[in-house]
């Protein structure tokens, strides 16, 4: 998922290419899932930005929106594998192991809105979401208030942009007045904005702070540590736009991927990576470094074995980003630098999997001995119901048979023969 490095990194492509021009077409296909759940339609869409110019754009967290010369003003969220590509430039974080030429494709794959820009330069931006997990709404309401109502207002704020509001005593605050494993408070968009699965993991290592543990079982040195580390780690991330290979040396997102091979997961000091559980998400742990100094969420197991078990079932769908080769070995040429990237890009898809999963309800249980009645009836339909023995008929005859195998031993002399025996 879009963290809030990736969505400053769409934002400055767009403050580059969008805004400051007027938006001659707009091509927007139907969609009731990424535009109905959010309250419009892509006719509706198109209406309001078609001839409208583009004065900004705006960033809270994993939400980012473009300030128009009227409302109303589109406000947009990724989900899992949203993006906006561009006609002109290559704006994606991760690049595909290169197989070849790649062909330019326009419209991408899965488009939901196309913007044509006026001006020399001809410009398309490209609105793509291949799980629809993505949400695109209008909000009615002046620039410079769109903070001020829903959904914008009910996110926390924002590590970068909020730095007055995201003290140490507003965190300090918030911690001890919740009792949950810390790593879910701050994925908790409520609390705070743009804080996502990786960069979660990245502030507790930076901060030396254990992910299962109680946010209210921190002390005043651990909390400022944290919070250093909070606004350093997403400060960071927007700064480089995501890219992981000018984050520094020392970060975690550089080693943590390529699960599942053989010394993958080591820091270059050779301290082990291993991953857990927290609130039903990867969590990437370093334990010589995160040490638990107090209560933990005692129903969480982190166990290699049980993640390995829950992803191995999980699709690896189509999305904007490349699968690869296995990571390089030593010595490998630089080819062997994006197969390592791929890799890492493909396990961050598990990852996003898992939490593309948590919104969808658990499948229904069916009924003890509803598995084997639904095979009773379809055998009986099959036949016409001619011949074929109804469940409690051939729970009878089954029983009958194990009492038969009671009596089935040599009788003794003098005791009648077999046919004449009555079952007691």
């Amino acid at each position: 998922m879009p963290e809030i490095g990736e969505v400053a990194r769409i934002v400055h492509y767009l403050r580059k290419h969008v805004v400051g021009k007027t938006i001659r077409a707009v091509r927007a296909q139907e969609d009731d899932i990424v535009y109905g759940k959010a309250g419009t339609s892509a006719s509706a869409f198109q209406q309001a930005l078609t001839g409208k110019k583009v004065l900004d754009a705006r960033q809270q967290g994993k939400y980012f929106w473009l300030v128009m010369s009227e409302a109303p003003h589109p406000l947009m969220h990724f989900g899992m594998s949203g993006w906006i590509k561009f006609s002109n430039v290559d704006s994606a974080y991760y690049k595909p192991a290169a197989k070849g030429p790649e062909e330019q494709e326009w419209p991408p794959k899965y488009w939901k809105f196309v913007l044509e820009m006026e001006g020399k330069e001809k410009c398309e931006a490209a609105f793509v979401d291949a799980r629809r997990l993505a949400r695109i709404r209008l909000l009615d309401a002046p620039g410079e208030e769109l903070r001020k109502v829903s959904p914008l207002k009910e996110n926390g704020p924002d590590p970068v942009i909020d730095k007055n509001i995201l003290t140490v005593e507003w965190l300090a605050k918030k911690m001890r007045s919740k009792r949950v494993p810390v790593k879910a408070l701050l994925l908790d968009q409520a609390n705070i904005s743009g804080v996502g699965n990786w960069v979660g993991d990245e502030v507790l290592y930076q901060a030396k702070i254990h992910p299962e543990q109680y946010s209210n079982t921190f002390n005043d040195a651990q909390i400022k540590s944290l919070h250093d580390s909070l606004i350093k780690v997403c400060t960071v991330a927007c700064e480089t736009l995501a890219d992981s290979e000018k984050f520094p040396e020392d970060w975690l997102m550089r080693y943590r991927w390529g699960k599942g091979k053989k010394d993958a997961q080591k820091l270059p000091n050779g301290a082990k990576i291993t991953f857990l559980k927290v609130g039903g998400r990867t969590s990437a742990v370093v334990p010589s470094v995160q040490k638990k100094t107090g209560d933990v969420a005692a129903d969480i197991k982190g166990s290699d074995q049980d993640e390995d078990m829950e992803e191995e079932a999980e699709s690896k769908p189509a999305s904007k980003k490349g699968r690869a080769a296995n990571p390089s070995t030593k010595g490998t040429a630089p080819n062997g630098a994006k197969r390592g990237r791929a890799k890492k890009e493909e396990e961050e898809v598990k990852e996003e999997e898992e939490e593309e999963g948590e919104e969808k309800p658990a499948p229904k249980k069916l009924k003890k001995g509803g598995v084997k009645k639904a095979a009773v009836e379809a055998h009986a339909a099959k036949n016409g119901n001619k011949g074929t023995a109804t469940e409690p008929e051939a729970g009878r005859r089954r029983s009958l048979r194990n009492r038969c195998a009671l009596y089935r031993k040599p009788l003794p002399i003098g005791i009648v023969a077999a046919e004449s025996y009555t079952f007691p």
